[in-house]
């Protein structure tokens, strides 16, 4: 079994984590396509310098598993049967401002977000949150909706932009391999 960041031999540094484990929301092609315009467009308007993410990139996180050195079987089997487990019909989330999180001084991740059009999203994200607990795991506690556009060392406050609907019928519990922008999908779950 891999050996996670929380369990340490004594006399040892903890591993350097190699994964991370997720469940993820991905747009469909179109909807991508259609956050790439908008990055590329509000990179221009603000004097940006980040570079957008590669369109296969967006995503909305929905819990984060943990970062481990190699990924824990049965933390993957766990999150396979919370996926599972977890039903709801197709929904729609809408995209309609862009704002900066301030948190990373000098990185700071420039995103799409929604107001009222994302209330299905954060409906959803609980539900699986409760499968997630009903399998022993723990699911994120704090949710900010949003779809990453680009990483830059300007803050931009939060404004309004003409609507992305996203029609949302999938999620995905996926490995991020750290440092190499590689996801693998390990499980995807179809709404409906």
């Amino acid at each position: 079994m891999a050996k996670t960041l929380q369990m340490e031999l004594p006399g040892f540094a903890p591993a350097t984590p190699t994964d991370r484990l997720m469940f993820l929301l991905y747009p469909d092609p179109a909807t991508a396509e259609a956050i790439a315009r908008e990055a590329r467009r509000l990179k221009a308007a603000l004097g940006l310098e980040g570079q957008p993410l590669r369109t296969d990139r967006f995503h909305v996180t929905l819990h984060h598993l943990g970062d481990y050195a190699g990924l824990p079987n049965d933390l993957v089997t766990r999150g396979g049967q919370a996926g599972e487990a977890t039903k709801a019909p197709p929904f729609e989330v809408v995209l309609d401002r862009a704002v900066s999180f301030a948190n990373r001084p000098g990185n700071n991740p420039f995103t799409l977000r929604g107001g009222r059009g994302v209330e299905a999203l954060i409906a959803f994200q609980k539900a699986l949150g409760l499968r997630m607990a009903r399998v022993g795991l723990k699911p994120d506690a704090a949710f900010t909706p949003h779809v990453t556009l680009l990483y830059d060392g300007q803050v931009v406050p939060e404004q309004a932009i003409a609507p992305i609907r996203w029609a949302v019928d999938r999620f995905a519990l996926v490995q991020s391999k750290l440092g190499q922008t590689q996801h693998i999908v390990l499980g995807e779950w179809m709404l409906g």
